[in-house]
């Protein structure tokens, strides 16, 4: 079932994204709804795992080119059902026209670092939580919405800055696109607890995305590629072969894509209400 849930977003985006507001959006306001004076089950931990990316230079090959990630997560237990989450990750994507058959001769290739903070809701298919001898493992998915910063480069060089498509100088209107970005993350994953207080989870997710410009390709070619100067590092980034005249097809035009997935490793802990503590300060 999990697994069929994200082939279906592959073909059905516009479904999902209503299920992510179904689900993500509600589960908060059911965290905001817990009674001040309850105790809260938190879960802090570490990700260890890798990241890659869809897009123009890689259209369709799942972990192609994966890099090392990492982050820390902190879980928010609403019960054995709903859980809250927030992480912070760092990753590395990267890609190469010549390693796919989508508009061959570009030799167009990028490398990035994908900086990612996103809260989710999750939601067990089975009562869980850590510590249990009976309720110790279940597969679990999850959606919600991240924040991310990434920033192109090519042989050492920043490609936003060059506008390798024209957004320098406005070409048919084009401006240059931010390196902050929203995404709407959703995943699946199976939880297992290891102990009292130790807990592990395998997840994959992908992080649907607003931009076509992680790999710094999306459109159109700007220049006539015969006329570079292949001294000229900001023009021949953008048509390194010089094969190619303004208007011809450089991208998909396609929003990106990019994907974590790996294990954390948590550690259960108890807090109180901070209302409830200053309530007892006065008294």
């Amino acid at each position: 079932m999990p697994f069929q849930i994200m082939a279906l977003y592959m073909h059905r985006p516009g479904l999902i994204t209503k299920l992510i507001s179904g689900l993500f959006f509600p589960l908060f306001c059911l965290f905001l709804t817990v009674p001040v004076n309850a105790q809260m089950e938190m879960e802090g931990g570490l990700y260890f795992g890798d990241s890659y990316y869809l897009g123009d230079l890689n259209p369709d090959v799942q972990f192609k080119n994966a890099q090392l990630a990492y982050g820390a997560i902190l879980r928010y237990n609403i019960d054995d059902r709903w859980s809250v989450k927030l992480s912070g990750t760092r990753g590395k994507v990267t890609g190469n026209s010549e390693g796919t058959n989508f508009l061959p001769g570009r030799n167009l290739q990028f490398e990035s670092p994908i900086t990612d903070i996103s809260a989710t809701g999750e939601f067990n298919f089975f009562s869980y939580f850590t510590g249990s001898r009976y309720n110790w493992i279940t597969p679990y998915i999850y959606a919600g919405i991240g924040y991310f910063h990434f920033d192109p480069m090519s042989g050492g060089n920043k490609l936003q800055p060059l506008g390798t498509e024209g957004q320098k100088v406005g070409y048919e209107g084009r401006k240059p696109y931010s390196l902050n970005q929203v995404s709407f993350p959703f995943g699946v994953g199976v939880k297992v607890s290891l102990g009292k207080r130790i807990g592990i989870t395998a997840f994959w997710e992908m992080h649907k995305t607003f931009t076509g410009y992680i790999d710094d390709v999306s459109k159109t070619y700007y220049l006539d590629g015969p006329a570079i100067n292949q001294n000229d590092i900001s023009r021949i980034l953008s048509d390194p072969t010089r094969n190619h005249t303004a208007g011809m097809q450089r991208g998909n035009g396609n929003n990106d894509w990019y994907s974590l997935s790996g294990v954390t490793v948590s550690y259960k802990f108890t807090l109180r209400s901070s209302r409830r503590c200053k309530e007892n300060k006065r008294f």
